[in-house]
């Protein structure tokens, strides 16, 4: 094997991220956000996504511009997770906002809106899987009359995917989510946002975009300097690659362990209430 490329998780990657660098194999992430990539700095491991402090720190942002200060979590226990909440937290609390997480170990989709009642909070924010109980909380905040002013955010983006629209129906809009693409794609995103939605028979998510970049860059490393992996590790600051959502070039990041395309695009999206199969562009960093 000449390198590793993808992910299933950023959880799984990090495992996969520590045993390929044991190994001295490169790999390419795709997707994986986590900051703690790798357990110690190294050369061998590069990455194409924003880490997950930028992302949600745009999204913590994006909260801010829209008035929000008293904001509730309700998470799952993951490192992945709990990584997400302390980064929103650290940058809301400095600027007068409440941060309040509900571990939905412990907490019903229904209790959890007694919650937000008692809390008074104008800010839900699901950092749960999909698609359970995700969509089972989105019901349950949606019905309760007591809530229709609380906003329901998904800052990992689930409803990005057609499953969630296919699930809530109209209650699928309105819930702003982190996505990685610019406001306008390069000629070559275009084109192959076209190929793509007519393989499909559906616009192309943005990790349709990941992937593919993932595979250009890669397959422009081992044209250029073959199938050694110290080779390969050591070209990763030499990249500049053209891809769907710009040019991609790789460099380190202070606190990040991994080669980082550091100009990677961020917006804060949703599904449009009056149209859901298109998104609408609320903020980006």
């Amino acid at each position: 094997m000449a390198a590793l490329a993808g992910e299933y998780h950023s959880v799984v990657a990090r495992a996969a991220a520590d045993r390929a660098d044991a190994l001295g194999l490169p790999f390419l992430r795709s997707s994986a956000v986590l900051d703690a990539l790798t357990e110690q700095p190294t050369e061998r491991v590069a990455r194409l996504p924003p880490p997950q402090s930028r992302g949600r720190r745009v999204y913590a942002d994006f909260l801010l511009s829209a008035g929000h200060r008293r904001i509730t979590v309700a998470a799952q226990p993951s490192v992945y997770w709990a990584a997400g909440t302390r980064v929103l937290r650290d940058h809301l609390a400095p600027r007068g906002a409440t941060v309040v997480e509900l571990d939905m170990g412990a907490f019903t989709p229904t209790a959890v809106c007694d919650e937000l009642v008692d809390q008074r909070a104008t800010a839900l924010l699901l950092l749960v899987g999909h698609p359970e109980p995700a969509v089972s909380i989105v019901r349950s905040v949606r019905r309760d009359q007591r809530l229709a002013e609380v906003m329901i955010g998904a800052p990992a983006g689930q409803p990005e995917v057609t499953e969630w629209a296919t699930s809530l129906g109209d209650d699928s809009a309105g819930v702003p989510f982190l996505r990685y693409l610019p406001a306008r794609l390069s000629p070559l995103g275009a084109r192959v946002e076209t190929e793509r939605r007519e393989t499909l028979g559906e616009a192309p998510s943005f990790v349709a975009f990941e992937g593919y970049d993932t595979v250009a860059v890669l397959a422009d490393v081992l044209r250029s300097h073959g199938v050694d992996r110290a080779r390969t590790a050591a070209s990763w600051p030499r990249v500049a690659v053209e891809g769907t959502r710009g040019q991609i070039r790789f460099s380190r990041t202070p606190g990040i362990g991994v080669w980082q395309w550091a100009s990677a695009p961020v917006q804060v999206v949703d599904r449009d209430p009056a149209e859901p199969d298109r998104f609408r562009i609320l903020h980006a960093g």
